[in-house]
């Protein structure tokens, strides 16, 4: 049987491309959505929260995405060295920085010639809520290194504790790398960061958040819109590769698990660790998700950001593409918004 595909008419339509960062999914959206309006790429987000979210929902939420889903909205640049500008979007709104997502969409640009690579410049400019990201491209004979150099990433505070129902006192940090993430021990509370403990992950990962969160207000030294806590982060030292420094799992928003070692999140974690005195200047390390992937991050220069003592993140990661698609919405879908069931 043959579908006459023109008959369907009187859908409004959005059409992505998607794909995977180290496992965890990006929705690029290339068609479908109005103006975004604004100056700034703040601004843009603030339009898009305010007026376009019901199209955040479409794509993100079931039927049509999930509850970890993530998206990614393509904008005009905002400022002379951005090539264009990114909004990323999630179950719960929009996030001001994703590693993942850099990735995927700077390796997308290299392979479809989206962008003519400016030697002189060097670099893809990426204008992002958090700022400008500057990401690399290393062509070999078979593959294609993307990495990017991040925000200013820094620690906020160290050897804080909290008292979790069900677990007892637990010790954490915040750091910042594009986004401020609560850091704790998952080995030093008993916590297995493996697929199979997702839930339990999930759950506390939430907790802990909301916790630290009306304990601690953190305060981002540039933008207001930034001074938020996006997740919690448990590391542990129990990795299925030797060479890999440590494993990640990041719980943000709404209980989403990041399939990656969460790109934001490694870049705190450097910002973190070298803070420690644990990892010096200019020394990559391999962080593991809870699926095993990996990407790699060091601190290339540390700098004063606005009186607070920062590094630069470096991170690089693997991205592949996964699908073209087309999503329609039939005025009279009795879900027009989603829903969200975990």
């Amino acid at each position: 049987m043959q579908f006459n595909l023109n008959k369907l008419t009187g859908y409004q339509s959005v059409k992505t491309i998607d794909m995977h960062t180290e496992g965890e999914p990006l929705r690029i959206i290339l068609a479908g959505y109005p103006e975004i309006i604004g100056d700034t790429i703040l601004a843009k987000r603030q339009y898009v929260t305010q007026h376009l979210d019901h199209l955040r929902k479409f794509l993100m939420y079931e039927p049509r995405g999930h509850a970890d889903m993530y998206g990614a909205l393509i904008t005009t640049p905002c400022t002379p060295n951005a090539d264009f500008g990114i909004l990323f979007m999630h179950n719960e709104g929009y996030s001001s920085m994703c590693g993942h997502g850099i990735l995927a969409v700077a390796s997308l640009a290299v392979e479809t010639q989206a962008i003519e690579l400016n030697k002189n410049k060097g670099y893809i400019g990426i204008d992002t809520p958090a700022g400008l990201i500057k990401a690399y491209v290393k062509e070999h004979e078979k593959t294609t290194q993307i990495s990017f150099d991040n925000v200013p990433a820094f620690v906020e505070v160290t050897n804080q504790t909290i008292f979790v129902e069900g677990i007892g006192n637990v010790s954490f940090d915040i750091a910042y790398g594009g986004a401020y993430y609560v850091f704790v021990d998952a080995d030093k509370i008993s916590v297995s960061c493996t697929p199979e403990n997702q839930l339990q992950l999930i759950n506390l990962g939430r907790t802990i958040k909301n916790l630290v969160a009306k304990q601690y207000q953190v305060k981002h030294p540039v933008e207001q819109d930034l001074s938020f806590i996006y997740g919690t982060i448990f590391y542990s030292n129990k990795t299925t590769d030797a060479k890999s420094h440590s494993r990640h799992v990041c719980i943000f928003a709404d209980g989403e698990v990041d399939r990656s070692p969460t790109g934001t999140g490694v870049s705190a974690r450097i910002a973190l660790l070298n803070h420690q005195q644990l990892v010096e200047l200019g020394t990559p390390i391999t962080i593991e998700s809870i699926v095993s992937s990996k990407m790699t991050v060091s601190a290339t220069q540390s700098l004063d950001y606005h009186d607070i003592q920062a590094v630069i993140p470096r991170v690089s990661g693997r991205s592949y593409i996964t699908g073209i698609h087309e999503f329609l919405l039939n005025q009279q879908d009795i879900f027009p918004q989603g829903f969200l069931l975990r």
